[in-house]
């Protein structure tokens, strides 16, 4: 009890200071006298008690845990640069993935990479090449994650444009490939990889079959078409007995196939499901022989 009427005491002064200080309405005057006398009369005290002071005031101890708490918030939000020794020595385990890529090592060349992004967590030229080497062990997703990062640090950086195309063509994905490889040339225009592949990913555009053409190709597709086609099976809600009595059934039937069949090529092949969706709103490149950065 006694820790508890040295805090009261304490805001007993505080308030006390505060009606000196002739900064207070008459209202809050009053107001503050009033909880002084219950805070007297709650704990069985009064100014006169001095042996309950501490040795600083109430607004010096909330300062001074108020100045506690800043600086760690500020750590917390803002993230330490790399010193000169991290710089070095990812500069280091770069050039040491760089050598692992060379000998065709490419599990452990993204391994120094990483070490180097744990140092130096904002350099493009890391991210980048750590892209390569997951293209090498076909992650072409994690590749495609690398390179995004690489760009985000660095919008300018040519080869990083180049590295997502190749990972997206990889995924089949050749229109977005594309736009890359033309933000890459724009970036680098004499850049002879960047335009074979460019040329390379608009051909395989071009040379992706119809829907129609896959339609047709599908095998409960060219049943119930080759059927009807016969004469086996009656027209639209044709009545009668027979196989003609099933005609709406066989015409569901060639409904629910090419359902199925959009949903493998969804599946199989998302990057023409994009064309044909592009359309009604309006060959493989290969790895480039660049050396690392």
């Amino acid at each position: 009890m006694t820790d508890n009427k040295r805090l009261a005491y304490s805001i007993i002064q505080f308030l006390r200071d505060q009606l000196q200080s002739g900064d207070l309405t008459s209202d809050a005057q009053e107001s503050l006298e009033v909880a002084v006398q219950c805070l007297e009369t709650a704990f069985s005290i009064s100014v006169d008690n001095e042996d309950l002071a501490v040795s600083r005031t109430l607004p010096d101890i909330f300062t001074s845990a108020v100045g506690e708490e800043i600086p760690d918030v500020i750590v917390d939000s803002v993230p330490t640069s790399p010193t000169v020794e991290d710089i070095s020595k990812a500069e280091q385990l770069k050039t040491e993935g760089n050598e692992q890529m060379k000998v065709e090592n490419y599990q452990s060349a993204v391994d120094y990479y990483s070490k180097a992004i744990e140092l130096n967590p904002s350099n493009a030229v890391y991210y980048c090449n750590r892209a390569a080497a997951l293209s090498k062990l076909g992650n072409y997703t994690g590749a495609v994650q690398d390179c995004e990062k690489a760009i985000a640090f660095d919008p300018s950086y040519s080869k990083a444009y180049g590295r997502m195309g190749l990972a997206l063509v990889s995924l089949n994905k050749y229109s977005e490939a594309v736009d890359y490889y033309k933000k890459a040339l724009e970036l680098d225009p004499e850049n002879e990889s960047y335009k074979a592949n460019l040329s390379i990913a608009e051909q395989k555009i071009k040379d992706a079959p119809s829907p129609a053409s896959n339609l047709m190709q599908n095998s409960q597709v060219q049943q119930l078409m080759s059927g009807m086609m016969s004469g086996s099976y009656g027209p639209v809600g044709g009545g009668g007995a027979g196989p003609a009595a099933g005609g709406g059934n066989d015409i569901a039937g060639l409904i629910q196939a090419g359902q199925q069949f959009a949903q493998q090529m969804q599946q199989q092949n998302p990057e023409l499901i994009e064309q044909l969706r592009s359309q009604i709103r309006s060959r493989t490149p290969s790895a480039s022989n660049e050396e690392q950065s």
